[in-house]
């Protein structure tokens, strides 16, 4: 529906609330925002519905950010508290209101938001610890601080390495720091995330029993589960094509050869794997993928899953495991009890010898 035919102060705030649920908020998941976020007026006006934000103001009296709390987005509440155990106050509103975002936002178990919580805070109180302040978020604002910045946050991490045991461990820790910055970025607060290339300074692997895998059933439930054409690209690269995360995160058209009797993906540099990826199917989906980018903003890039917050232009590989855990958690998907890894997808690829598999796209 045309942004220009809808009769905008013909409406009730109730009913422009169930436009908003019934209309809006599909078309900006279909657009592929973020809706973890309150939507901006540009974000609105991206879809085609600028138009609410003045029909809100000149008929209703209220504002966009109050409009979305009242269809689900909610602000920062300072009733609530947390003993972070340290004494910038910068720093504690921003982690409590990210947590805040987790719990409310992401439907997570209240054990995962409090465990996120308890590693937030352990990082913070090492971050003061080692730099004698816990000012962990002042300097993100400003692109020329950068590298003191991932030099300060290495300090931590090299502290980390040395206290945890487990490389699983030392992951979680860094997985959710990450996406501490990430939400920072997000809301405008960050120029950048100290901890976007951290992974890469250490050797750390994860590992799960027996090699766990999910299996051709479960891949068909996460298939039939997702929302959104990234999630579907995302779960055809983990599962499909046996993609690492990492390797998802930076897919650029480049490396696509989609015309032709043999289509793949090239790679110049890959671990422990061939150079070149057989698209034994898919090539549909990566191309409307590639139409929908191209066609939506001129200034794309070329990467599949593109960030323009972030300075290397795509998401990172901690995002991508997120967002495969998001579908899982929808799919009710479970293996031996946890919420399977992007690493299981590739198992489940490895388990086929890249024969095609049963699951389909």
């Amino acid at each position: 529906m045309s942004s220009e035919r809808i009769r905008w102060s013909h409406k009730s705030l109730k009913e422009l609330q169930l436009f908003w649920n019934n209309e809006i908020e599909p078309e900006l998941r279909r657009a592929g925002h973020n809706l973890d976020e309150r939507p901006t007026y540009q974000d609105l006006l991206e879809v085609g519905y600028g138009g609410l934000q003045d029909a809100l103001r000149e008929q209703h009296d209220t504002t966009l950010s109050e409009f979305c709390q009242s269809v689900g987005y909610f602000e920062a509440d300072d009733s609530e508290s947390y003993p972070w155990g340290i004494d910038d106050e910068t720093a504690v509103d921003e982690l409590e209101s990210y947590v805040r975002t987790l719990d409310r936002r992401r439907n997570l178990a209240e054990s995962t938001v409090t465990t996120k919580r308890s590693r937030l805070a352990t990082y913070a109180r090492l971050y003061r610890d080692v730099h004698g302040r816990a000012d962990l978020v002042d300097r993100l604002g400003e692109p020329a601080h950068q590298a003191d910045e991932i030099e300060h946050v290495l300090t931590v991490f090299d502290k980390l390495d040395r206290d945890l045991e487990s490389a699983e461990s030392k992951l979680r820790y860094l997985g959710d720091v990450s996406q501490f910055y990430e939400h920072l970025q997000r809301r405008g607060k960050a120029a950048y995330n100290p901890a976007d290339t951290i992974d890469m300074e250490y050797g750390w692997e994860r590992t799960e029993p027996n090699n766990a895998a999910l299996s051709s059933e479960q891949v068909r439930r996460l298939y039939d589960t997702v929302e959104t054409p990234d999630e579907e690209l995302l779960v055809l690269a983990l599962c499909g094509w046996g993609l690492r995360r990492n390797e998802v995160a930076a897919l650029h058209v480049s490396q696509l050869v989609l015309e032709g009797d043999d289509p793949h993906i090239d790679f110049e540099e890959r671990k422990n794997g061939p150079g070149t990826v057989a698209l034994i199917y898919g090539c549909e989906t990566l191309a409307d993928r590639i139409d929908a980018l191209g066609g939506r903003d001129r200034e794309w890039t070329g990467y599949l899953f593109p960030s323009k917050q972030a300075e290397s232009g795509h998401v990172v590989g901690e995002t991508i495991q997120a967002r495969f855990q998001r579908v899982a958690d929808r799919a009710g998907v479970r293996v031996r009890g946890e919420t399977p890894t992007s690493k299981m997808g590739r198992r489940f690829w490895n388990s086929l010898a890249c024969a095609r598999p049963t699951a389909h796209p």
